[in-house]
C-alpha cells in the first residue's frame, strides 16, 4: 500500500510548490494592479486570517465530511477559486473588492485541504509500513525543496510570462493535487468517532491541547519561535541587508544558505531517523539553529560568517519538523486529528503576523544591533526550555500501539500514568481512554448506578496522556 503514501506525498508536493509561486505571484499581481502597497497587504491579509481561521475551526467539518473527499473538493474549489482571478483579468472586469473577495474565499478553502491531507498522511504511512519519523522527515524534506525552488522558480516566471500565467500554473497545481489524491490514496477506514455538536467538538479538542502537558508546551514552543523567525525574515534580514550587506542580494543568499542547509539536513535525517534519540536531535537542532541566526550578525558586519552560521541552522533545523509530525501522529487518537492538527496548526502560525509588529518596532525602537540581541536572547530562552521542562522528556516514550488503536498514551507502555494528565471524562475519548473510562465510573456512580459500569483492570486499562482528547497538534512547517 505504499501507492497512498506515494500518491499523497507527490499531491503535496505539487501544491506545495504551486502555493510558493503563488506567494509572490499574488502579491506581485496585486502591486501592479492596484500600484498600492497598502491594498497588497489587504489582499494577503484576506487569505491569511481565513486560512487560519479554517485550520482552526474547520476539523469538525472535515470529520463529517471525510478527510480524503474533503482535500478533493478543496483542491477542486481552490483551483476554480485561483483561476478565475486571471480570467476577470484578462477580461477587464476584475476590480479590487472582486480580487480580496476571490482570494478571500481561497484562503479558508487551502485551510481545509492542508488539514486534510495531514489528518490523511498517518494513516497512509501506516499502511505503507515507512517508519514514521523517516515518513515525517521525508515530507519536510519536500516541503523544504518546494520552498527552495519554487519562490526562484516563480521570480522567473513573472518575469518570462507575468503574474496572471503564474496563477494559472497555480490553479493547475490544485488540479493535479486533487486528481493525484483521487486516483492514488485510497479510502482508509474511519476511526471511531461519536457524534458531537459543533461548538462541543471544539471545546473537547480545545481541551486536548490545552490539558495535555507535552502538547501545550510544543504549540507554545511554535508560537514563540514562529512570532522570531517572522520578525528575521520581514523585518531584520531585511533591514540588515540594507544598511550592512548594501545589496539585497545577500537577502537572497542568506535565504538559500538556509535552504540548502535544510534540504542537506533532512537527507541525513531521513536516512538515520530511527535510530537517532528524537529528544536530543530535537533540543539540540533547535538549539543550533535559533539564536546563532540572531546572534552571529549582531557581532560582525561581516558577511561570510552570518552565511555559514546560516547554513548550519538550516542543517540542524531539519530534524525539528519530522520529529513534531511524528510525536502528534502517534499520539493524537485517530478520531481527534483533524481537530488537534487543525487548531494547533492555526496557533502556531497565529505568531506570524505578530513577528513583522515585534521586529519593527525593535528596529524602530532600539536600532538594528540591540533588535538582533533581543530576538536572539529570547530565542535561546524558549529553545532551552526542553531541557529544564520534564514534559518534554515524553519525547522518547513511545505510545501503547496495541492492536486496533490507532493514536496513544504520552506515555511509556507499561508505565503507570501520570494522575495529573487525568482530567474531566469526554465522549470522544470514552472506551479507550483509562482517564475517560474512570469518568465515566464517577458519572454513574453520581447517577445512583455504579454496577452498570466498572473500571478495568490493571491488565486492561490502556494509558493516555489526556483523558478528553479533542483537536489539535502542532505544525512546524509552513504552508500555504
Amino acid at each position: 500500500m505504499r501507492r497512498g503514501l506515494v500518491g499523497l506525498l507527490a499531491a503535496q508536493a505539487v501544491s506545495l510548490l504551486g502555493s510558493r509561486m503563488s506567494m509572490l505571484a499574488l502579491p506581485w499581481f496585486a502591486l501592479a494592479t492596484t500600484g498600492s502597497p497598502a491594498k497588497t497587504g489587504v489582499v494577503a491579509f484576506a487569505e491569511m486570517l481565513p486560512y487560519v481561521l479554517a485550520c482552526a475551526l474547520g476539523g469538525p467539518l472535515l470529520d463529517r465530511v471525510g478527510v480524503r473527499r474533503a482535500s478533493i473538493i478543496a483542491d477542486g474549489a481552490s483551483t476554480l477559486a485561483v483561476l478565475v482571478i486571471p480570467l476577470l483579468h484578462s477580461a477587464g472586469s476584475l476590480h479590487f473588492g472582486v480580487l480580496v473577495g476571490l482570494v478571500a474565499v481561497t484562503g479558508p478553502l487551502r485551510g481545509l485541504g492542508d488539514t486534510a491531507k495531514r489528518v490523511i498522511f498517518p494513516q497512509a504511512v501506516e499502511a505503507s509500513g515507512v517508519a514514521l519519523t523517516r515518513a515525517t522527515s521525508l515530507q519536510d524534506g519536500l516541503s523544504r525543496l518546494a520552498g527552495l525552488l519554487g519562490a526562484p522558480l516563480a521570480g522567473v516566471l513573472i518575469a518570462v510570462f507575468g503574474a496572471p500565467n503564474v496563477l494559472l500554473l497555480d490553479a493547475a497545481t490544485f488540479a493535479l493535487a486533487a486528481v493525484t489524491v483521487g486516483a492514488l490514496v485510497p479510502r482508509f477506514p474511519a476511526g471511531r468517532r461519536q457524534e458531537e455538536r459543533y461548538l462541543r467538538s471544539l471545546r473537547t479538542g480545545l481541551a486536548f491541547v490545552t490539558r495535555h502537558p507535552l502538547v501545550r508546551a510544543v504549540v507554545l514552543m511554535l508560537f514563540c519561535t514562529n512570532l522570531f523567525d517572522a520578525a528575521h525574515s520581514s523585518v531584520l534580514a531585511p533591514v540588515w541587508a540594507r544598511e550592512v550587506a548594501g545589496t539585497p542580494v545577500a537577502l537572497g543568499v542568506l535565504s538559500a544558505a538556509f535552504g540548502v542547509g535544510a534540504v542537506l539536513g533532512n537527507v541525513v535525517f531521513t536516512a538515520i531517523a530511527p535510530r537517532v534519540p528524537r529528544f536530543a536531535a530535537y533540543a539540540v537542532g533547535f538549539l543550533i539553529a535559533g539564536a546563532p541566526r540572531y546572534v552571529t550578525p549582531a557581532l560582525t558586519d561581516q558577511l561570510w560568517p552570518v552565511y555559514a552560521v546560516t547554513l548550519v541552522a538550516g542543517f540542524a533545523i531539519a530534524a525539528v519538523n519530522p520529529i513534531l509530525g511524528a510525536l502528534q501522529y502517534e499520539h493524537v487518537p485517530e478520531e481527534l486529528r483533524s481537530r488537534v492538527l487543525g487548531l494547533t496548526f492555526a496557533v502556531a502560525w497565529a505568531g506570524i503576523p505578530l513577528g513583522g509588529l515585534f521586529g519593527g518596532w525593535a528596529v524602530q525602537l532600539l536600532g538594528l544591533r540591540p533588535g538582533w540581541l533581543v530576538f536572539g536572547g529570547l530565542y535561546l530562552l524558549v529553545t532551552l526550555l526542553p531541557f529544564v521542562q520534564p514534559a518534554w522528556r515524553q519525547v522518547d516514550r513511545k505510545p501503547d500501539a496495541r492492536p486496533g488503536r490507532r493514536g496513544g498514551a504520552l506515555t511509556a507502555v507499561g508505565r503507570k500514568p501520570d494522575a495529573r494528565l487525568l482530567g474531566n471524562g469526554c465522549p470522544a475519548a470514552q472506551g479507550w481512554a483509562m482517564g475517560a473510562r474512570v469518568a465515566l465510573v464517577r458519572r454513574t456512580r453520581s447517577a445512583g448506578d455504579s454496577s452498570t459500569c466498572r473500571p478495568r483492570r490493571p491488565a486492561e486499562t490502556n494509558t493516555v496522556g489526556n483523558a478528553c482528547a479533542d483537536s489539535s497538534t502542532t505544525v512546524g512547517s509552513r504552508r500555504r
